[in-house]
């Protein structure tokens, strides 16, 4: 049966706008039918099981209900080693050696776009490979070999989006399995079709729907909302004030999130007969505690 998610990562407490969006992915998946499920991104050695503690409880708190126990990322090396096996057998990865500012100070082709991986590594020879894996001192990461430069998906509420589908990392030099390359392996295993999620990672969405096509799974329907931003039009820090379930208070964290929707509602069971993803903002909310 499909699915909706949330999968914060637990490297701090929720704020008001992670919240929100967990809200709204709850409505899109509830008023379309599906189960819900979470998902701890705890991948990043930044993370921490106090805080996706917290953060479960939060979210429970606020009336957030999943059908299944949450899933914890590091639990499932194997899915990803699994994946990774796949496409190297199909010869769709190779070693990159190349550090950040290599990427930076790399000559790019006057066709490429901005931001895209400009393939210093795709090309080597077993010799040069030798020499940079020896040069390098620890083991490269692997990068995806890409037959395309981009990908258009559909999204509820941009539309049709284009984005760059460059030779991006699927496993970091460290062995930890990349986000892109993560999260879509995730989201197959437990029969996730539908993302919702914040509209700073639209741009991700093109790689992400080509991987998947590439392991034989089917695309998503991607919903990307808008986010919630301090009085400066920044992303939202300690430094704003009140901003965690913890500071606000679970009522009116709920009224505030309500409100930012222009619903008259108080509890999540109300807010779904109120839900219209056509009627969605899509301007930032700008957040004064």
């Amino acid at each position: 049966m499909s699915a909706g998610r949330f999968a914060p990562s637990p490297s701090a407490d929720l704020h008001i706008g992670n919240l929100r969006t967990a809200v709204l992915a709850w409505l899109f998946a509830r008023s379309t039918g599906r189960r819900f499920l979470m998902r701890v991104d705890d991948l990043d050695d930044r993370t921490f099981t106090d805080v996706a503690d917290r953060q479960l409880h939060d979210l429970a708190a606020i009336g957030i209900t999943w059908d299944e126990p949450a899933e914890w990322q590091t639990q499932h090396a194997d899915r990803y080693a699994d994946a990774i096996s796949q496409l190297a057998a199909r010869e769709l990865l190779y070693e990159c050696y190349c550090s950040r500012k290599d990427i930076a100070q790399a000559p790019r082709a006057p066709h490429a776009p901005e931001g895209a991986y400009p393939g210093t590594c795709r090309n080597l020879d077993d010799v040069e490979r030798s020499k940079r894996r020896a040069q390098l001192g620890r083991p490269p990461a692997l990068r995806l070999r890409t037959d395309v430069s981009t990908h258009t998906v559909h999204d509820v509420l941009h539309g049709d989006y284009t984005g760059i589908v460059d030779d991006f990392v699927v496993r970091r030099g460290d062995g930890v399995p990349a986000y892109n390359l993560a999260v879509v392996v995730d989201d197959a295993a437990r029969d996730i079709d539908q993302v919702v999620r914040g509209d700073d990672l639209l741009p991700s969405s093109p790689r992400q729907a080509y991987l998947a096509r590439l392991l034989g799974h089917q695309e998503p329907t991607y919903a990307h909302v808008a986010l919630v931003l301090n009085s400066d039009g920044a992303r939202l820090a300690k430094r704003d004030g009140a901003i965690t379930l913890g500071e606000i208070g679970t009522e009116r964290a709920l009224a505030q999130i309500a409100d930012s929707l222009g619903y008259q509602a108080r509890t999540l069971e109300q807010m779904l007969t109120e839900f219209d993803p056509v009627a969605l903002p899509r301007q930032p909310w700008i957040y004064r505690p």
